[in-house]
């Protein structure tokens, strides 16, 4: 029986997959390069009718894998076990291993030297072969599969030989602001990505802390309605194992929430087959430990995990730091105004005859602060922000490295949400004799430092409001941009700035739809 159709034409090229077969695997010491053995195994086999399919050597490190029929299957090994039962005694042959859940996908008329990007798009797709065949001519491919991955490796080589529109499968977590902004940019581009790239964008899932819709076919454009009326309560397997029911290759898992649950499943998620991508900073801050296991996932099973808005929101801060560092280059120092909500605040405060309070009630009426502005306050935020650059550099900072300045007074720090708002006038006195104290020709910034000697374990992190000249890089900054100071060892004393909106559902909903592309070409 044959997983899908036949065969799938395009000039003479075909692909067929077969589920239909058997794999038995000789493992041996010496044996191999004996003469006679190939011999041996096809006598064997030939004197009770049964036909190999193909046979390797050499795709272990000593061993023999041949396919055969999976009604023949156990003949075929318990005639073979006979043959080389001398050879099982002495250990010269140390097993003779049955597997009966693989599948051969067969490729006819593929030009070897070009099949390699079908290999790479298995290899991303964690799909490994356990023995690949070619004819000396070239034009001929078959590889040993497990049964589970025969489908998505025929969709994934069939995409990459006949130039089909590589498909994307996203599973998206998490639909608030930034989340349903997503969401919609990605459905409202989908066709033209589709045409300029040749990429083609499916969002599978969609889910909320409670309830998931999925569709292999792609969710549409009311899903915010299929989500209230026919959500489903879920759990993470879920989503693998719906993945790999329908066989979806090319999976990348968006994570839109903000705590640290979610986080708990990434490792998870890597290990099914999914690349990353997150909005959320938390991953990259909790202890280093974890930070190290999520980076050996990645690399064992060859995934990637982005999150350029993790700091900067849409800014390209996070990769321009990671090449400059790869590249050899001593980053000594990184400053900068992190918080585009503090930014707006203190750009504002600086110059402009108004309490504090007034400014700070602008800025949550903008719906540019946290639903409870403490939040922003306490630099937290920026704390995190600045930890996720020293982790960049390699450098092993934990959160209680982090020196933070909290501009609440500590009374007003846990009373509730609205006492604390009734009591914001509270603020302007302390704020008022900060400003009283600037120097002429001086604003106010909060910002984050990462200083010290970078080249050790740990740098110096620090997350302060300071005084700067008005006509300072830091000073010039208006609205609610954020701005980062990067020097190194070649730019000197002239630092490599990037300026731009720091915050913003859009922006930073954009910047996750860059690293979904980045992960889809």
């Amino acid at each position: 029986m044959q997983l899908t159709e036949k065969n799938l034409y395009s000039n003479e090229k075909k692909i067929n997959v077969i589920d239909d077969v058997a794999l038995i695997d000789l493992l041996g010491r010496d044996f191999l390069g004996k003469v006679g053995i190939d011999y041996r195994i096809f006598k064997t086999l030939a004197e009770r009718n049964i036909s190999v399919s193909f046979i390797v050597q050499g795709s272990f490190e000593k061993g023999i894998g041949i396919v055969v029929s999976v009604e023949n299957a156990d003949e075929a090994a318990a005639a073979l076990r006979q043959e080389f039962c001398n050879e099982l005694k002495n250990k010269e042959v140390y097993e003779i291993a049955l597997d009966k859940e693989i599948a051969v996908v067969s490729v006819t008329g593929q030009n070897w030297e070009t099949f390699h990007k079908s290999l790479n798009a298995l290899f991303k797709n964690n799909i490994t072969p356990i023995l690949i065949n070619n004819t000396t001519s070239g034009e001929n491919v078959s590889l040993v599969l497990k049964k589970e991955d025969a489908l998505r490796a025929k969709k994934l080589i069939y995409s990459e030989i006949f130039g089909t529109s590589k498909k994307i499968n996203i599973a998206i977590f998490g639909h608030g602001t930034i989340g349903s902004t997503l969401i919609d940019q990605i459905l409202s581009n989908i066709d033209s990505i589709e045409q300029k790239k040749g990429i083609h964008l499916n969002i599978f899932a969609i889910t909320d802390s409670k309830k998931a819709i999925f569709n292999e076919n792609g969710i549409k454009a009311d899903w915010r309605e299929k989500l209230k009326n026919a959500g489903k309560t879920y759990k993470i397997e879920d989503i693998v194992t719906f993945a790999k029911i329908h066989s979806l290759e090319n999976l990348i898992a968006v994570d839109n929430t903000a705590g640290s649950n979610f986080v708990q499943n990434y490792i998870y998620l890597i290990k099914n087959s999914f690349d990353l991508v997150s909005a959320n900073k938390i991953a990259n801050t909790l202890p280093y430990d974890f930070f190290e296991k999520i980076r050996k996932a990645l690399e064992q099973h060859k995934k990637r995990y982005l999150y350029e808005t993790n700091v900067g929101a849409g800014l390209p801060l996070i990769d321009t730091i990671a090449l400059l560092h790869l590249s050899g280059e001593n980053i000594t120092r990184v400053r900068g105004v992190f918080s585009g909500t503090l930014s707006y605040i203190f750009n504002r405060y600086s110059i402009e005859n108004q309490p504090f309070s007034q400014i700070l009630k602008d800025a949550v009426a903008a719906g540019l602060t946290e639903p409870d502005p403490r939040e922003d306050l306490s630099g937290a935020d920026v704390a995190r922000k600045l930890l996720i650059l020293a982790r960049e550099l390699d450098l092993k900072n934990e959160m209680r490295d982090v020196h933070v300045q909290n501009l609440v007074r500590p009374n007003l720090r846990t009373i509730p949400q609205n006492d604390f708002f009734e009591n914001l006038h509270v603020l302007d006195a302390d704020f008022q004799d900060i400003k009283n104290k600037l120097q002429s020709g001086h604003v106010l910034r909060y910002v984050g430092d990462l200083s010290g000697d970078l080249q050790q374990e740990k740098g110096i992190l620090e997350v302060k409001l300071v005084s700067v000249p008005e006509y300072s890089v830091l000073g010039q900054l208006r609205g609610s941009d954020s701005i980062f100071e990067i020097y190194t060892e070649s730019y000197g004393a002239q630092p490599l700035v990037i300026q731009g909106a720091g915050a913003g559902a859009s922006v930073t909903a954009r910047g996750v739809f860059g690293d979904i592309l980045r992960l889809s070409v």
